[in-house]
C-alpha cells in the first residue's frame, strides 16, 4: 500500500502581508491618497485600494478560498493588478 502524501497548505506568503500592512496604514495615516485633485474622496480609488489591501491580506495570512473567483479576487496577482490601477488611475487624474 502506498500513502497518499497530505496536501499541502499554504502558509504565509510575506510579499502580500507586507503590502497589505503598507497599504493599511497608508490609507490610515494620509487618507488625502484616496482623494481626487479637489480634495474630494475618490470612491473608484478608494475601492481599488482596499481591494488591493484585502486580497493582500487573504493570501498573506496564507488563506486561499475553493470557489474560483473568490480565489482569484482574493490573490496575490489580483492584489498587485488592483494596485497597478490604483496607481495608474492615481497618476492620471
Amino acid at each position: 500500500m502506498s500513502a497518499e502524501p497530505a496536501p499541502q497548505r499554504p502558509g504565509l506568503h510575506g510579499p502580500s502581508l507586507l503590502l497589505a500592512i503598507v497599504l493599511m496604514l497608508g490609507g490610515t495615516l494620509y487618507p488625502p491618497l484616496m482623494t481626487d485633485g479637489q480634495g474630494r474622496a475618490d470612491h473608484g480609488l478608494a475601492m481599488l485600494l482596499l481591494w488591493a489591501m484585502s486580497a493582500g491580506f487573504v493570501r498573506g495570512v496564507g488563506f486561499v478560498p475553493r470557489f474560483w473567483l473568490w480565489r482569484w479576487l482574493f490573490s496575490g496577482w489580483s492584489s498587485a493588478l488592483a494596485l497597478l490601477a490604483f496607481v495608474l488611475l492615481k497618476v492620471l487624474r
